[in-house]
């Protein structure tokens, strides 16, 4: 009797966290669906996987036994449905975290943050065109940004069209944060101090959100927190610090102060567009783009 009490209430326990974690996903959405995602997928699904095991071994006692066998038939069902965003986490499963993209509000569109030709390594909606970024909740419409030469093995910065490029402010706002202490490191290494390196925020006048340029070059960074930047004023250079195999521009758009979150993937990522550029204004990965100012300038 014990036993079988036991197991429903475990049974509740699971069916409960499962109802909290996807209805604040698909129901409730914003901040409490975009901690729910990375909490699915970090922390409650490697639990799912240990039940999972625990279960099934369970399970075959019952059956033995001839006893308990809907309980824990349930259980294990439950538990599989716990563990499923492991398949996520590790790639075998890749689905964009469910944003409505024609929803979520506020949207800005800004201006391109680089004055010359550039390639979108990665950009967009979808698992197609931007795979590192939509399946987390943060980096939803996040973008990388490269320049010919790229993805070519040298293990010299200076061999990457993109470093030490200026960085311009896309829009206009008060810089929150400014850093650019962290090393470089060789391209294609990874031995980052830290996931977004040397970088610079901006709390954007007309949203109150927040925008993110990440990557940048050691004491490149030419504003300091609590400035205030118009946009095109420079930032800083594009480097390769933090967690990155190339040097590259990363800049996305949440709603969250960066400096007032405990972990970066905790942060509901918004649309981010751009309007001084030729073409869509989010642009997908393999998008070729010349910034027009910069296109009247060399005609």
């Amino acid at each position: 009797m014990e036993t079988g009490k036991s197991n429903r209430i475990l049974n509740y326990i699971m069916a409960s966290v499962l109802f909290v974690l996807w209805g604040s996903i698909f129901l409730i959405h914003g901040i409490a669906g975009a901690v729910a995602w990375p909490l699915s997928m970090l922390f409650f699904a490697p639990i799912g996987v240990i039940l999972v095991f625990i279960n099934m071994i369970l399970l075959i006692i019952c059956l033995v036994r001839k006893k308990n066998i809907i309980q824990k038939v349930i259980a294990l069902l439950l538990s599989i449905f716990l563990a499923f965003p492991i398949l996520m986490l590790f790639d075998v499963l890749q689905l964009k975290y469910p944003a409505n993209i024609d929803k979520v509000k506020p949207s800005i569109t800004v201006r391109w943050p680089l004055k010359e030709r550039t390639i979108v390594g990665w950009g967009g909606d979808t698992i197609e065109t931007n795979s590192p970024h939509v399946r987390w909740s943060a980096e939803r419409w996040a973008y990388d940004l490269v320049m010919e030469p790229e993805n070519i093995g040298s293990k010299n910065l200076r061999d990457y069209g993109i470093y030490d490029k200026e960085v311009v402010a896309p829009i206009s706002g008060t810089i929150i944060a400014a850093y650019d202490k962290e090393n470089d490191i060789l391209p294609n290494t990874e031995k980052f101090l830290s996931m977004e390196g040397n970088h610079v925020y901006i709390k954007i006048d007309k949203t109150g959100t927040f925008l993110l340029l990440n990557h940048l070059k050691k004491g490149s960074v030419l504003v300091k927190a609590g400035e205030h930047v118009s946009d095109g004023d420079i930032i800083g250079s594009v480097g390769n610090s933090g967690s990155t195999s190339e040097p590259h521009l990363h800049i996305h758009h949440q709603r969250q102060d960066p400096t007032k979150t405990i972990y970066s993937i905790f942060a509901e990522g918004l649309p981010l567009y751009f309007k001084t550029i030729d073409g869509k204004p989010m642009p997908e990965k393999g998008s070729i783009i010349t910034p027009k100012k910069f296109a009247s300038e060399c005609s």
